[in-house]
């Protein structure tokens, strides 16, 4: 019996937890944001710009916007992993998620005032 038991544990499967996403510091992408110049592009609170999309509150998941970030379309610049590591792009998709969503054009008063 005592055997059997212990073939049973060696036997079975060990069924590994799940892989969960590396949590960000928001702080930490902040100052990484401002520091690889985001903003010049992006806005100092991801709101978009001229030449960059508005990435507050981005619909990305933090895989997409790393992969995004590595190999993107249009006049964006490749970030590589000597540049930004993925744990440092995952702090600025925690600073991103921390922003405030943009507000409604209905809600914008001065904006209602020139229609």
């Amino acid at each position: 019996m005592k055997y059997a038991m212990l073939l049973l544990l060696i036997a079975t499967p060990v069924i590994a937890a799940p892989q969960t996403a590396p949590s960000g510091n928001a702080e930490k992408g902040k100052q990484l944001f401002m520091k690889q110049n985001c903003y010049y592009c992006h806005g100092t609170s991801g709101q978009g710009g001229r030449d960059g999309a508005r990435i507050a509150q981005t619909a990305l998941n933090v895989q997409g916007l790393i992969r995004y970030v590595r190999k993107p379309t249009g006049a964006m610049p490749a970030f590589t992993e000597k540049i930004l590591s993925d744990q440092e792009l995952t702090d600025i998709y925690a600073y991103l998620k921390s922003l405030p969503a943009a507000k409604a054009t209905k809600d914008i008063p001065l904006l209602e005032q020139i229609k």
